[in-house]
């Protein structure tokens, strides 16, 4: 815990709730009648309503970004490397905001909230939601706070998918979109490695047919299972290498083939446990799904040039050598039709030994990367 809040931090943060109660129509054909989204603001909002940043959060991410809920808190907001004053995203030019999408499970309307027509809570029940679905519920949160244009909107991974969304669906709305660790569209290998994660949830005993929260029970081993094989796509083989090696927790081999022997196994186990008590596995297989399902140059015959020359914002683009997950070549396909759309885009390929990770951890290279970028754009 923090005794003392760094000066380049935002500080003590609170979340606030945004409630609706327009009915918002989803791409798979259902509403939600009423809903809520959890957000947090840093910084301020100036006169003209022009410095606002939208924060799109990755798989696993929520609202809170960056600062600190209490004194008592262990470690600030999942992006506090890079929101704050004099980070990239620096607060004392620009407002940022930064929610937990609907369906998650930190807050916002999600599997584990309760449906108001029936009082239950939704578990299977909730309704399928795409990327841009969240675009839209966005959009609607900052017409709730009276911004009617984004500077930027950010984000990495996920995050970086919706940023690129947000250019599509409301091209008037945003000047400038940062896509980080990205991609245009999931690879098959990809969705392969989501479908593997969501069977470990799915062929849980007590998953309970996704019903398992009213029954008293979570699916703990499906979710241990789902997390252990995201986080090894998320590192790059250098970077658990030099993180673990071979090492082994005892100095000779134990010959057991029921306990944990190498230190690499023991980090998985822990971060599948750490994991399996905070987040709730139907949400875990919405947010794979809306990755498996995010493709939006599909409606103009897989042309992506086609497709982003409605956008009006300015591009930055950034990736990481030693990502496997969301490839340097990945990014690159997105510079391209950008180029061939004639949009100006930036692009920076940071070289960086932690795979896709890398975007949340704050590298040299990247970090002034992002803060020249940043600092070009006028408020």
């Amino acid at each position: 815990m923090p005794t003392v809040i760094p000066e380049d931090s935002v500080g003590l943060v609170s979340p606030q709730v945004a409630q609706f109660a327009e009915p918002l129509a989803l791409a798979c054909g259902r509403s939600l009648s009423h809903y809520e989204l959890v957000y947090e603001t840093y910084g301020e909002l100036n006169a003209e309503r022009s410095n606002a940043v939208l924060i799109c959060h990755a798989l696993s991410g929520h609202h809170h970004a960056a600062g600190y809920h209490s004194m008592d808190e262990r470690k600030p907001g999942w992006w506090d490397s890079c929101i704050g004053p004099g980070k990239p995203i620096d607060t004392r030019k620009f407002f940022v905001v930064s929610l937990n999408n609907l369906g998650g499970c930190n807050g916002s309307t999600g599997p584990a909230s309760r449906n108001p027509q029936t009082g239950r809570v939704y578990g299977s029940d909730f309704p399928v939601v795409t990327v841009e679905d969240w675009v839209n519920s966005q959009a609607l949160l900052a017409d709730r706070l009276g911004i009617s244009q984004w500077a930027a909107v950010i984000g990495g991974s996920l995050g970086g998918m919706q940023a690129l969304q947000w250019t599509i669906s409301y091209p008037e709305r945003v000047r400038h979109c940062l896509c980080i660790a990205s991609a245009p569209k999931l690879s098959a290998q990809n969705i392969a490695f989501n479908e593997v994660a969501r069977q470990a949830i799915l062929t849980d005993p007590d998953y309970r047919g996704g019903d398992f929260q009213e029954q008293g029970v979570i699916p703990k081993r499906g979710l241990m299972l789902a997390r252990m094989v995201g986080h090894i796509t998320y590192l790059s083989d250098d970077a658990m290498g030099e993180k673990f090696g071979r090492e082994r927790k005892s100095e000779t081999p134990n010959f057991d083939l029921h306990n944990v022997e190498f230190q690499v196994e023991s980090y998985l186990r822990y971060q599948g446990e750490e994991f399996s008590g905070r987040f709730d596995a139907n949400t875990y297989l919405l947010m794979t799904k809306a990755l498996d399902y995010f493709d939006p140059a599909a409606s103009q015959g897989g042309d992506l040039a086609k497709t982003l020359s409605v956008a009006k914002a300015d591009f930055c683009v950034m990736s990481f050598t030693t990502d496997w997950r969301f490839s340097p070549a990945r990014s690159r396909e997105i510079v391209d039709a950008l180029m061939a759309a004639k949009k100006n885009v930036s692009y920076l390929e940071i070289e960086a030994a932690q795979g896709h990770d890398a975007f949340l951890i704050p590298i040299p290279r990247y970090l002034q990367g992002f803060s020249a970028y940043m600092n070009r754009i006028k408020v």
